[in-house]
Parts: C-alpha cells; sequence; structure tokens
C-alpha cells in the first residue's frame, strides 16, 4: 500500500524499552495522545501499543492494547471535542461525577474532552479511541456545550449497530484509504448524533426541555435528508411535524439561529465537505453547488467566502495543497520513544 492510501499518523509500542521504563515510556505515548494516564499498577511487566489513523477533517481514531491502567482527569492543551472509547476486548470502569459504570466488550464511553472523567482498565485490554472535533456535532446537537460523560450499551438496535460498526472500524482501519474515511466519519457522525439523541442523560435535560430537544433533533434530521432540495422551505418543514411556521421558527430562535440561517449553515457544511473530499475531486464547483440545493454558483460562491474566508475554488485548492503535505503523505510511524 503507498503512503498515499495509507491513514496511519504514527504507530508506538514499549516493547523494545526495559521494563523498568515502559510505564514512563507509555506515559509519555499518552500525553501525545492527550490522554491523561494516571496509574499504572506494580507487577507484571507493562504492555502497550497504539496505532493511530486521521480523517482528512481531522477526526482521530486510535486502537490501544495495553496492559492494565488508568486514564483520568484532563489534559490540559485539549482541543474542543468529543472523545469515544469502545472496548473490543477486556472490560472498564468510567467513572464521572455522577455515576460508576461497569463496561464489556461492545459497549462504548462517551464524554466532552474538557471535563474529568476517570476510565480504568483492570485486566489486558483492546480498545478504540475516537476524537471528534465538537466543529463536526455544534451544527448538529442542540447544545453541545452541556454534554456530560456516559455510555452506550452494545445492545440490539441503533446503539448496537454503532458499536459493531466501531468494533468492525477498528479491526479494518489499517487497510482503510483517506479517501475511504471520509464517508465512514460522516456516518459515525450521524449516528453518534441518533444515539444520543435517545440519551437524555447526555445533556442533562428532561421533562419539557427534553421533548424539545427531541422534536428540534427530528426537525434536523428531516432537513438533513432534504438539503439537496432546492425548494426546501420552512412552510414544508412545519407541515411534515404537525407544526406551525411561527413555533418553528421559536424553535430555531431558542437554540440561536433561524431556520434559513441554519439550513444555509448546513449546505455550506455539506459543500465545504465535497471540496476537500478525494472522492469528489473530479465533481466541478457548479456541480457541488446544486448538489446540496444552492440556486446558483454566484450565490453559492459569496455566502461561501462569507462563512469560510474563501472562494469555493480557492478553498480547494488551498487544501489539496494541504492534503499533500499532510500526515498522509508523510507517515511517520515510532516504534518506540525512548532509544
Amino acid at each position: 500500500m503507498s503512503d498515499l492510501a495509507d491513514p496511519t499518523v504514527w504507530q508506538a509500542n514499549v516493547e523494545a524499552v526495559l521494563p523498568s521504563q515502559r510505564a514512563a515510556s507509555w506515559r509519555q505515548i499518552m500525553g501525545r495522545l492527550r490522554l491523561p494516564m494516571s496509574e499504572v499498577p506494580a507487577g507484571e511487566p507493562f504492555y502497550g501499543s497504539v496505532s493511530v489513523y486521521e480523517s482528512p477533517v481531522g477526526m482521530e481514531f486510535t486502537v490501544l492494547d495495553a496492559a492494565p491502567h488508568k486514564i483520568s482527569g484532563t489534559y490540559l492543551n485539549q482541543k474542543d471535542a468529543v472523545w469515544l472509547f469502545v472496548i473490543i476486548k477486556g472490560s472498564a470502569v468510567l467513572l464521572s461525577d455522577e455515576d460508576t459504570e461497569f463496561l464489556g466488550p461492545g459497549d462504548i464511553a462517551y464524554g466532552p474532552c474538557r471535563i474529568d472523567a476517570t476510565l480504568s482498565f483492570p485486566e489486558n485490554f483492546k480498545a478504540m479511541y475516537v476524537r471528534i472535533p465538537l466543529l463536526l456535532l455544534s451544527q448538529r446537537v442542540i447544545s453541545p456545550s452541556s454534554m456530560k460523560i456516559g455510555s452506550l450499551r452494545a445492545s440490539a438496535g441503533l446503539t448496537g449497530f454503532f458499536s459493531r460498526l466501531l468494533v468492525y472500524l477498528a479491526e479494518t482501519l489499517e487497510d482503510i484509504s483517506p479517501e475511504e474515511l471520509r464517508p465512514i466519519e460522516l456516518a459515525l457522525t450521524e449516528l453518534l448524533i441518533s444515539c444520543l439523541g435517545g440519551e437524555k442523560a447526555a445533556f442533562g435535560i428532561g421533562g419539557a426541555a427534553a421533548v424539545k430537544a427531541s422534536r428540534m433533533r427530528s426537525i434536523c434530521q428531516t432537513i438533513e435528508v432534504l438539503l439537496s432540495d432546492p425548494d426546501l422551505n420552512i412552510k414544508a418543514i412545519a407541515s411534515e411535524h404537525g407544526i406551525s411556521i411561527r413555533y418553528l421558527q421559536k424553535l430555531f430562535k431558542e437554540t440561536g439561529t433561524s431556520f434559513s440561517n441554519y439550513v444555509r449553515g448546513r449546505r455550506l457544511e455539506r459543500s465545504k465537505n465535497d471540496l476537500i473530499n478525494p472522492l469528489y475531486e473530479a465533481l466541478s464547483i457548479s456541480e457541488i453547488c446544486f448538489r446540496w440545493g444552492f440556486n446558483g454558483e454566484a450565490h453559492f460562491s459569496r455566502v461561501f467566502r462569507k462563512k469560510y474566508g474563501s472562494s469555493p475554488r480557492e478553498f480547494r485548492r488551498r487544501e489539496k495543497m494541504n492534503y499533500a503535505d499532510g500526515p498522509y503523505m508523510q507517515k511517520n510511524l515510532e516504534r518506540e520513544l525512548h532509544n
């Protein structure tokens, strides 16, 4: 496989390090991942390895295979993001200010990166850590800043499907190209939003607020399906959900935006994603514009420049150059951190 087709950003393990130095070496590795390791049990020599992959828009996937230890607290230089830990082998204990949860294979722990949490692995384990930039969720989650620590169980239904998808992804990441990661990250984002939509505790809401948030999520999902339709309008969405136009306007106003601004923002985000997606490199600016419901290229270019600071053509050219100079072209394998 060529470097261009290999999404691996870096790999590391502690096998070549003296047993007495392995815990310190692993701490350095975890620091690079912005994961605060707080404790390594004494006894058997420690072992651990990581393989880190990054998607074109900054979603980070890390497969960890390690001996028992504990991750606790927050990392100071953490960017705004949401984290997931899916347990592939072994078990884990998730501790937050509000609860203690025991996790087994397939279960998923989640939370915002800036809130203290403890994830303890009492036995040898394999897991995948996923870090999702908050920017990818902010327009699709009504109140991302209120997100709490929690878990999703490997049960039937949507959460079970999400869990199995993450586990399968962890086992096959090394065979997936950056081009193939792009639709996967879009699917993962949508699935996470849908799964959290059924978890009221995820955002610390209940009662009337939970009903209103659930309605907004349903409305946003309908809009997402119809984004490519240039005739998408507030009257049609209100009718679809059996509410008045005035009430729909009120719902969006309470989230700090308007119906038209939300739709335009989602169309711009989708267009931007297509502009940087290698799978759509052959599509012209005009084709991408009409693909997401804009009525004309001039209007599209104007609103795109206003939001992102450059024209769609300039943006695509710049991102293509960044991609060529980025981590996919500079495969950096680290077999150890201590010489």
